[in-house]
């Protein structure tokens, strides 16, 4: 079975600009005030979609607020057969803080 990994914010950005899906967890008001840019909002009504329409060897990063909900969420993803899935360290708070040109609003 594979295991997620962690990945800090600069490390997630090159990952990005690779390819990486990033798949934003916290609650639709906070994704709309702002997220990484090109992340979807992935929730419980989005989510067999998500598993449907992705590549399982595609990264895939997860982000929540402080990056403790985005490791059982990149678990979770593993376990549903995805191969290259990161928890971003420190969650959205610490990637707006490094990357804001890299933010936008819904």
């Amino acid at each position: 079975m594979n295991q997620f990994k962690h990945v800090v914010a600069k490390d997630a950005l090159e990952l990005i600009e690779k390819g990486a899906v990033v798949a934003d967890i916290r609650d639709g008001q906070s994704f709309a005030n702002n997220h990484i840019k090109g992340a979807v909002n992935l929730t419980n009504d989005n989510l067999q979609a998500f598993i449907d329409n992705h590549e399982f060897d595609t990264p895939i990063l997860v982000c929540c607020y402080h990056g403790m909900s985005s490791q059982s969420a990149a678990a979770f993803l593993c376990e549903r057969g995805f191969e290259d899935v990161y928890s971003i360290d420190g969650g959205f708070e610490r990637w707006a803080l490094a990357f804001p040109e890299h933010c936008e609003k819904a």
